[in-house]
């Protein structure tokens, strides 16, 4: 692969492509503290409150086609594709946000919260991978990447303090529409400014996508069904197991599909399966910790309005 030249303007390009990635990370954290409004507003249980950030992470993770898909069709194309998918979806929530008090209603708000991860599975590894093929490698491409991981860490930050204020002085579908408009400045701002990369020949992992998305989802039904129907339910027992065949499947998927989206050899290495692992707990801590400690206890339990968790986080 040829190195990439240095782009005419590397500093608007990384704008771009750092605001979008910001828009995803901000997503995954602004709902905390408005849930206990989400769930009175629109008389959600909660088990159906879990599933308003559940439909988001589970979807978002399970169908990271960004990447490959950017290689077959163009990198710019998906990156845009991901951007027009991402505000669309908003749009949707924030609208079903606005039919409170009507309980199919309550069900579209996690459709197109699922509809918003389909876009952030796009426009998250879209992003990651037209960064590298702007910059060249070495100090321009480290400076990048390096601005990128930031923002990660920034817009999970920011995402808590953000929903905090939206929620308690405008409003908590606020930050749902939030992303429209910004959504689609960033796309006219790539195709004037972000060339379209060569293309390559490849194939989808769609069964792989699928059977991880489905396996993850079913599982976590389970867990969460079981809540409230109990471990011997046969909504439980068939839930989980059912996203146990489905994961079953996803490793002979991969180990058979001649380009795998989760390719097995990659945990031959103990480093980096280590690695991963140690990443799986970290997050799954952080987003349960979110969860249940800025939006059940200090505002269901303690009272705090959501300006006041938004200060302390």
């Amino acid at each position: 692969m040829p190195t990439p030249r240095r782009p005419a303007r590397p500093a608007m390009i990384l704008t771009i492509i750092c605001l979008s990635y910001f828009m995803v990370i901000l997503d995954n954290s602004i709902i905390f503290t408005g849930l206990p409004k989400i769930e009175e507003a629109m008389r959600f249980t909660p088990t159906g409150l879990t599933w308003v950030q559940d439909a988001y992470t589970l979807v978002f993770g399970g169908l990271l086609l960004g990447a490959r898909s950017g290689d077959i069709v163009g990198r710019r194309r998906m990156f845009v594709i991901g951007l027009v998918l991402f505000a669309l979806a908003s749009l949707l929530v924030g609208l079903a946000s606005l039919l409170v008090g009507l309980a199919p209603w309550s069900w579209w708000l996690i459709a197109a919260r699922a509809f918003q991860g389909i876009g952030a599975a796009i426009l998250a590894p879209s992003s990651l991978s037209l960064l590298t093929a702007s910059f060249a490698e070495g100090h321009q491409r480290a400076r990048a990447v390096a601005a990128y991981s930031a923002v990660a860490g920034i817009g999970a930050s920011a995402g808590l303090v953000f929903g905090g204020v939206l929620a308690d002085v405008v409003s908590w579908r606020a930050g749902f529409f939030l992303n429209v408009p910004i959504g689609v400045a960033m796309v006219f701002a790539a195709y004037r400014y972000i060339g379209e990369t060569e293309r390559r020949q490849g194939r989808f992992d769609l069964i792989g996508a699928l059977c991880a998305t489905g396996g993850m989802t079913a599982l976590v039904f389970g867990i969460v069904d079981a809540a409230e129907v109990g471990w011997g339910a046969p909504s439980t027992i068939i839930a989980i197991a059912l996203g146990i065949v489905l994961l079953a499947g996803l490793v002979v998927n991969e180990a058979r599909a001649a380009q795998p989206i989760m390719p097995l050899r990659l945990f031959a290495d103990r480093r980096r399966t280590g690695a991963y692992l140690v990443r799986m707990l970290y997050l799954g801590a952080m987003i349960g910790f979110f969860f249940f400690f800025t939006s059940q206890y200090l505002q269901g339990v303690l009272g705090f309005s959501p300006l006041h968790v938004s200060a302390l986080t």
